[in-house]
């Protein structure tokens, strides 16, 4: 390093850094950096004093302006539910059928409904309600909880297998992995399942082993028809599916059926009473309805 010098070019001294005959000048720090260093120094200080700024343990300041985003928050709500006003009163007090029959408040359903949809069911059930493996499609008018509006509204508000209090329960059993029933018998009782389905394919229930079958029907007899129902339809106060139609939850090949039988099944579904009020719950469950007749 050697001693600061004037450079002869700019007459400026440099910083006496010498890197193999290379001098680095002095030159001052520009006018704009020290006039924007100034400027975000001065906005910082005014945001301090108006605004929530600095914690204090427990608390923080809460500026001049004494405003935060909770309020902001709260204001928008406020504002939301004054322009929904008009017409939450008539979805308070107004009966499922004269809503349905009512085109002004079906408009009302179907803009509203649309969002709630996407934002709290879209992620399982799917943008078009068609669900997927494991998720219900929610457009075939089969309901494991019954499929009144009624129904719905109540699944909408409890959900299933949740925390909640009054949640909706129902399991599947693993008949196969907890040793209720052998190999043989889930043959069976497969073979059975199959052979009630009004929609399969013929020439594959044709393949079935009417022995199996006949066995089937005593291993349902005794394992499945209490939740199933005798005849195999199901039934919605225990959410046991409809076992005689085209519709599997987790698919409805022989193998499928297999995998559910040995394993079980417990699907579950978040409760909404805590996240959308009873109006909402209300339009939620006209748009599902309204979905389902879209898209016949």
């Amino acid at each position: 390093m050697s001693e600061p010098e004037r450079d002869p070019h700019t007459g400026r001294l440099t910083t006496g850094h010498d890197w193999n005959g290379i001098k680095e000048l002095n030159s001052p720090v520009p006018k704009l950096v020290w006039f924007f260093l100034i400027l975000t120094t001065v906005i910082a200080v005014v945001m301090w004093v108006l605004l929530p700024t600095w914690p204090t343990g427990r608390d923080y300041t809460k500026g001049i302006l004494n405003t935060n985003q909770y309020k902001v928050l709260d204001a928008s709500l406020e504002a939301g539910a004054k322009q929904r006003a008009p017409w939450t009163h008539t979805f308070e007090t107004t009966g499922f059928d004269e809503l349905q029959a009512d085109p002004a408040a079906m408009l009302i359903v179907r803009e509203n409904g649309r969002r709630m949809f996407e934002d709290n069911c879209a992620m399982c059930h799917g943008r078009d309600g068609q669900g997927g493996r494991g998720f219900p499609d929610l457009t075939d008018d089969q309901w494991l909880w019954g499929g009144s509006p009624e129904d719905i509204m109540e699944t909408l508000r409890v959900g299933v297998n949740n925390k909640h209090d009054e949640a909706r329960l129902s399991q599947m059993l693993a008949f196969g992995r907890d040793g209720i029933l052998d190999t043989n018998q889930r043959r069976q009782v497969v073979s059975y399942v199959q052979s009630l389905s009004e929609h399969d394919d013929a020439s594959h229930v044709a393949a079935l082993k009417p022995a199996d079958i006949e066995a089937g029907r005593d291993v349902f007899a005794m394992q499945c028809a209490t939740c199933h129902g005798v005849d195999g339809k199901g039934l919605p106060t225990m959410g046991a599916p409809n076992l005689t139609d085209d519709f599997w939850l987790y698919g409805g090949r022989r193998s499928d059926i297999e995998e559910t039988v040995y394993g079980g099944r417990q699907g579950v579904m978040p409760f909404w009473e805590d996240r959308l009020d009873e109006v909402d719950r209300k339009i939620l469950t006209l748009y599902v309805l309204d979905m389902g007749e879209r898209q016949k």
